[in-house]
């Protein structure tokens, strides 16, 4: 296969506006399309100026972040790529090639720091992109990669995996490896679309956007699968998923057997792959056809590569050689050599491979001294090299599943585990350091790298379960050390979670298996429950009859039960209409504050689109039908101009006073210094407009009809819970909400469900619920806003014959209600979005359907 380049530019980047209208990136919160991207482009491009410079991008998953790496490729400037999340990697960047420019992710649009007009190095011509070898962060050597190397990957790719400009691809990989990297290329190139995340696969939140934007594709890592199990990935449906590739090291192929068993089931296609960042990404795939008969192997050379078998002294198998336009320049060690140009033309890959008869390549070992840990390849002489530089003499090897290191003398493994883990990029439970009193010794003197690799803690048997009576739960404390290690935190509480700690996708298998060796099987959302709640959920007893519901999705469904069995008559409990205005202001922190201001007021208004519609169509429904109601109810204002007296006419008054609240939060957020000032002080800012809105529940400060403060107090309380980050934090809202809700009504029984509501969502990010409940729970929070409008109507002609039948029709009628405007709205917005590729409504603000406003 033969590619004809022009090699001044990488047309997939240097195009973008051909694709015209059609979506290049969805997120969260907002979608653009290709002329769109071109143009923020073109903008950082001029930026950039027409002198080639030298630049390095902080790159994380975000649209900054791609509009910078797409200037600087069709600007001409050669860029280094590094994670955002890993400064020491910037820092060693600025120290070692003193680039003319650095990038970071901004509020709206790239952050340029200039640090010179023009520049100090000599680039060559085709030098387009540099990137660590294969993922690395241990060691110093840079990949310099040409235009041609890129888009000749890209064309690779996107032809043997037939990408199609329909195809929606979820950006499960750092941009920055060169993996991740390849897929946004191979998209782009064909007019495909990106959704852009740097959420895990463990979130549910991913799946939510998965499912919202039509994604067709993810890429995975090995570890990606272990993911994948443990969130229940055979079970979901996922009507739009066309194929899953897979590379980042060799995948078990028991593994990639069941899960080719369950794309075959579902209907999509899975690709092992096999690559190095010095082939720019790939260099074989493993057709699907092909998969079956020949388990285990990376398959043939993509389009336009080859490979052969070099012999090598001494070993039954030859090293895998590849030749191909994708091939890099050579590497980069320091700054003189960017200018250099080609110094290699094809690839020694280090691997030890043989070929079949069908034709299929099969990697079976390695030649030199790499391993690949969460699809990271680690250079084990840089291990060395790392911790001799600390005056520690050491022996390192390891394998796919961790680095195991030995050191001569006492030291502090602990310590030295934790700075090697950081240097490397790895997670904490991934390295294993060792104090011996000397290494061991081969007969001829050399280190014996495999009895290092024998120190490693041993494996438990897969299929081994002790018995009930040897089964002694772990406590807090066990819990507490082994977050600590996995997250490299020393400070961990009975009420923390691994995600408020701040745990992320590569720190999760490792602590994942720690608290299965200590607890037994863990439940699908651990990572949502505290220290204390993990321990107590050690018991394998309580494991099979109960599993977490976050407790805002609980208050949301008991909530409506009880607001229509207290009107009903059925039970009396009031209170918890403005528990869920707690409620509304904690779901809003967390799926409605983040991305650029802009952006987020569009989100923010779409949202309140999701209130509004059904509310006024129902109302006036209701206004047709009964005498009830009046005009002003209809459009949202009877709070100003209905009647002083309570009347049927205030049955709408949550609604009428949550749409206020959100409106005056979206239009104060909207000014520029409001929206700083939330950024700079989360926990702050909801504190302050808590405080105003206290001046009118104590009357400090009386405000004509309608008057939303009273609610905006309990909103921005429910919003500064979901900011709380720490247990001073905590204690603080509690102490608040402690101080402040007593009083409020005559009743103290109502007063006391609302403080109760709110300290549950401070203390308690999830209750466990008997599992079969589960289901109907959900169902009931996502509907209790069509609930809360349909009950009007059913439950006073129910109520007195049977109160019970009143709520379980007012419910029914609201699941009804509910289905019916999904279905409505999914049309509409499918219609919008072919008719004009305009902005989705996210996700989370999907979710936005109850009197809670999720």
């Amino acid at each position: 296969m033969t590619i004809q380049l022009d090699l001044a530019r990488a047309p997939f980047a240097a195009d973008l506006a051909r694709h015209g209208d059609r979506p290049a990136v969805l997120m969260a919160d907002q979608v653009l399309t290709y002329r769109e991207l071109a143009e923020r482009v073109n903008d950082v491009a001029q930026r950039l100026g027409p002198v080639r410079r030298l630049a390095v991008l902080a790159a994380a998953n975000d649209v900054d972040s791609l509009v910078a790496y797409l200037a600087a490729l069709s600007g001409g400037h050669p860029l280094i790529l590094v994670p955002a999340d890993k400064p020491a990697a910037l820092e060693s960047i600025l120290a070692g090639y003193d680039p003319d420019v650095v990038m970071r992710p901004g509020n709206g649009q790239p952050l340029l720091e200039v640090r010179r007009e023009g520049t100090a190095h000599a680039l060559h011509p085709e030098l387009a992109l540099l990137l660590s070898t294969s993922g690395s962060t241990g060691s110093p050597k840079l990949v310099r990669l040409s235009r041609e190397n890129l888009q000749s990957n890209a064309e690779s790719i996107a032809g043997y995996l037939d990408i199609r400009a329909s195809d929606r691809a979820a950006t499960t990989l750092p941009m920055s490896y060169c993996y991740g990297l390849s897929v946004i290329n191979s998209h782009l190139l064909r007019g495909a679309g990106l959704v852009l995340t740097d959420l895990s696969v463990v979130d549910p939140c991913f799946w939510g956007l998965f499912r919202q934007q039509s994604t067709t594709t993810f890429a995975a890592v090995p570890y990606t699968f272990e993911l994948l199990d443990r969130v229940g990935f055979s079970q979901m449906d996922l009507p739009g998923l066309r194929y899953v590739t897979q590379a980042g090291g060799r995948l078990d192929p028991a593994t990639a057997q069941r899960y080719r068993g369950l794309g075959q089931r579902g209907g999509w296609d899975l690709f092992v792959m096999y690559g190095q960042t010095e082939a720019t990404a790939r260099m074989a795939y493993l057709p699907p056809q092909l998969a079956a008969e020949n388990p285990g192997t990376i398959g043939i050379p993509v389009p336009g590569g080859a490979f052969r078998i070099d012999p090598v002294p001494g070993l039954e198998d030859g090293e895998l050689v590849y030749t191909g336009p994708n091939v890099m320049l050579g590497y980069a060690e320091c700054p003189g050599d960017l200018a250099a140009g080609r110094t290699i033309d094809e690839l020694r890959t280090g691997d030890l491979a043989r070929r079949h008869p069908s034709g299929v390549y099969e990697v079976v070992g390695r030649r030199s001294r790499f391993v690949k840990i969460v699809g990271l390849r680690i250079d084990l002489g840089q291990v060395e090299k790392i911790l001799a530089e600390l005056g520690v003499p050491a022996a390192g090897a390891g394998s796919d599943r961790g680095l195991v290191v030995a050191v001569e003398g006492d030291h502090d493994t602990s310590l030295l585990g934790k700075i090697l883990a950081q240097r490397l990029g790895l997670p904490r439970g991934a390295v294993e350091l060792h104090a011996v009193t000397g290494f061991p010794r081969l007969a001829n003197g050399k280190v014996d790298y495999q009895g290092v690799l024998a120190l490693a803690r041993p494996e438990p048997a897969p299929d081994a379960e002790p018995a009930a009576s040897q089964h002694v739960p772990a406590g807090p404390a066990d819990v507490r050390t082994i977050f600590a290690d996995a997250l490299e935190c020393d400070d961990v509480k009975d009420m923390d979670t691994f995600v408020s700690l701040g745990g992320d996708s590569l720190s999760y298998v490792a602590a994942s298996i720690r608290l299965e060796k200590a607890l037994g099987q863990l439940p699908p959302d651990w990572h949502l429950l505290t220290v204390g709640d993990l321990a107590r959920r050690g018991r394998p007893a309580r494991r099979r009859f109960f599993a977490p519901l976050e407790t805002g999705v609980l208050l949301r469904a008991a909530g409506i039960v009880l607001i229509i069995g207290t009107h009903a008559q059925l039970l009396h409990w009031p209170g918890m209409a403005h528990v869920l205005f707690a409620v509304a202001g904690y779901n809003f922190a967390r799926f409605q504050l983040g991305g650029d201001r802009v952006p987020r007021l569009r989100r923010q208004l779409r949202s309140l689109g999701r209130i509004i519609v059904p509310s006024v169509a129902f109302i006036a429904v209701a206004y047709l039908l009964t005498d009830r109601y009046g005009p002003e109810n209809i459009v949202l204002l009877n709070s100003f101009v209905g009647p002083e007296t309570w009347t049927t006419r205030w049955d709408f008054w949550f609604i009428e006073m949550l749409v206020y609240v959100l409106i005056s939060v979206a239009g104060l957020l909207a000014i520029p210094w409001a929206a700083r000032a939330e950024r700079r002080f989360p926990f702050a800012f909801p504190l302050a407009l808590a405080a105003v809105g206290l001046l009118t529940r104590f009357e400090i400060l009386i405000l004509p009809a309608p008057n939303p403060a009273p609610v905006l107090w309990l909103f921005a309380l429910g919003w500064a819970v979901a900011r709380t980050r720490t247990l001073r934090q905590r204690i603080l809202v509690s102490a608040i909400a402690a101080s402040t809700v007593p009083g409020f009504f005559d009743n103290p029984y109502r007063d006391a469900t609302i403080l109760a509501g709110i300290l549950l969502l401070t203390w308690l990010p999830a209750v466990p619920v008997p599992n079969g409940c589960h289901r109907l729970l959900g169902v009931l929070a996502a509907s209790s806003l069509y609930a809360y409008l349909a009950h009007w109507l059913v439950y006073p002609g129910l109520a007195p014959f049977s109160p019970a039948l009143a709520v379980a029709a007012s419910l029914a009628a609201g699941v009804v209600y509910w289905s019916l405007s999904m279905r409505v709205m999914g049309a509409v917005g499918r219609w919008m979005m072919k008719m004009q590729a305009g902005h989705r409504v996210s996700p989370d603000s999907a979710a936005i359907r109850t009197p809670g406003h999720r």
